[in-house]
């Protein structure tokens, strides 16, 4: 990913609570030199000094058979607000420009066994059922349902580089700084009025 250096992001903690409030990522694989893409949630996981980033998709997804060469390349992204920066929002004449989060994270990948994949399940009805009134956890799941599991192919990658953009108007004066915040929450659009927050928490 090309990232200009004014707005590469190298510090991993933010890396990991970015990747975490957006975990809905792209894996992008190879077959037979053609690129593939499965959108889906995703969870990223530290053992010891090494990072790892884990799913799941149907078992009637070819992708995951790409995932069984070793020497293949996997790229996910995931991306966070986006908004459209007018030029007319400075105080001196410019060009218009997009503000944007984005990683990349580039490994390989493996496939889960069904032990680890049932574990892989579990941490991920907890994050998002156990806050609910009446959660849905693996537990409490019946027999009939868990047989469902078959349906899925687990997968998990090895993280070997990380890259991060965020391009956030970070260049800009602080006086340019302040109304571009103050014009995006004026658009009252929810990608705009993210952007606005995102760069209002940063400025602090």
């Amino acid at each position: 990913m090309y990232i200009p250096k004014h707005y590469k992001e190298t510090n991993m903690e933010e890396i990991k609570e970015f990747i975490q409030g957006n975990s809905f990522g792209t894996v992008v694989s190879t077959e037979q030199g053609k690129p593939i893409a499965t959108h889906l949630p995703l969870e990223l996981h530290k053992k010891g000094n090494q990072y790892y980033i884990t799913g799941h998709m149907a078992h009637g997804n070819p992708q995951w058979k790409t995932f069984e060469n070793e020497d293949d390349s996997i790229l996910v992204m995931y991306q966070g607000p986006d908004a459209y920066i007018s030029s007319s929002w400075y105080k001196h004449e410019n060009v218009p420009t997009w503000n944007y989060q984005a990683v990349h994270i580039y490994g390989s990948a493996s496939l889960m066994t069904q032990q680890e994949l049932e574990e892989d399940l579990i941490l991920l009805l907890q994050k998002y059922e156990n806050h609910r009134q009446n959660p849905v956890l693996w537990e409490n799941l019946s027999p009939q349902a868990k047989k469902q599991i078959k349906g899925i192919v687990g997968f998990k990658i090895e993280v070997k580089e990380v890259q991060a953009a965020y391009k956030l108007s970070q260049n800009r004066n602080e006086e340019d700084y302040n109304r571009i915040v103050e014009n995006l929450r004026d658009e009252q659009q929810e990608n705009s009025m993210q952007m606005a927050d995102l760069m209002e928490k940063r400025r602090k």
